[in-house]
């Protein structure tokens, strides 16, 4: 029998009550011992390698462009894994790599990922109206609400889609797009078809190989070196990347004053909330 729309709501609200416990319980107290690595652009680092790495076209938020960079220390596995995709007849696409404080705060604010996760979770109360509070335990699950929880602003990590080489317009299944905000959203959600789990398992297993970390509540995204990595392998060691500011004339990296401090009050989540009712009708 197909899944009922109560046991899909079910898991959403299991799913990222999780990711919620995950990231102010788990990620907030990690220890973060940044190393200072700089941030490489992966495309030159592809293209010197003679890795066939496609990478997102379309726009940031506030028209910015998108900054594919990963740190120094993760190129090797970055290319590895491309490298393993290509022999097997996929194509890695980066979507979104590293994210200044700019693009993070107002990412989970465009009417695209808001109005994704407000209609999920609308459908989650049952048609009830979220508070702002409620919103944001939700968006930090799925956009990063604190540069603490942000492995994108750490420079740690990517957001991927994988195609056929063959065929570069068509994706390797995975269950849903590349910004899916759904029960269908978390990597072992049990909503997708049987091939579908068994690409993303693989797409996994084979990024792990290559050090990088599935995050458990989006299939798209993955890390090394950071908290996400060194809590999610039970290492007992620090985090070497953690939040920085890059300067974008001269590379250089500066942590953050105080990464902990939330990107969006919840005024502004409020305001988020009513804007996109307005847009929702």
């Amino acid at each position: 029998m197909p899944p009922t729309d109560d046991e899909r709501r079910a898991y959403w609200t299991r799913s990222f009550d999780d990711a919620y416990r995950f990231m102010f319980e788990d990620i907030l107290p990690y220890p973060v011992a940044e190393c200072g690595e700089g941030l490489v652009p992966l495309r030159e680092a592809a293209s010197a390698a003679g890795v066939q790495v496609l990478f997102s076209g379309a726009e940031h938020v506030n028209g910015l462009p998108r900054l594919f960079y990963l740190r120094e220390g993760q190129i090797p596995g970055f290319l590895g894994a491309a490298r393993e995709m290509n022999e097997r007849g996929w194509i890695l696409r980066v979507e979104d790599a590293f994210r200044t404080a700019e693009m993070q705060k107002y990412l989970g604010r465009t009417p695209k990922v808001f109005d994704a996760v407000l209609r999920s979770v609308i459908w989650e109360l049952d048609g009830r109206m979220p508070d702002p509070e409620f919103m944001f335990r939700r968006c930090s699950g799925l956009v990063a609400t604190v540069p603490k929880f942000g492995t994108h602003m750490s420079g740690s990590a990517i957001d991927i889609s994988v195609v056929h080489r063959d065929d570069p317009g068509r994706e390797v299944d995975r269950g849903a797009p590349y910004l899916e905000m759904s029960e269908l959203t978390p990597m072992d959600s049990p909503f997708v078809s049987a091939q579908a789990r068994r690409n993303r398992r693989e797409i996994t297993a084979l990024m792990l190989r290559h050090g990088f970390v599935g995050y458990p509540y989006e299939f798209w995204h993955y890390s090394s070196g950071d908290a996400y990595d060194q809590f999610l392998r039970k290492t007992g060691r620090p985090a070497i990347y953690g939040a920085v500011h890059r300067d974008s004339a001269t590379n250089a990296i500066t942590p953050f004053a105080d990464p902990t401090e939330p990107l969006n009050s919840h005024d502004e989540v409020r305001a988020e909330i009513e804007a996109a009712l307005k847009r929702l009708g």
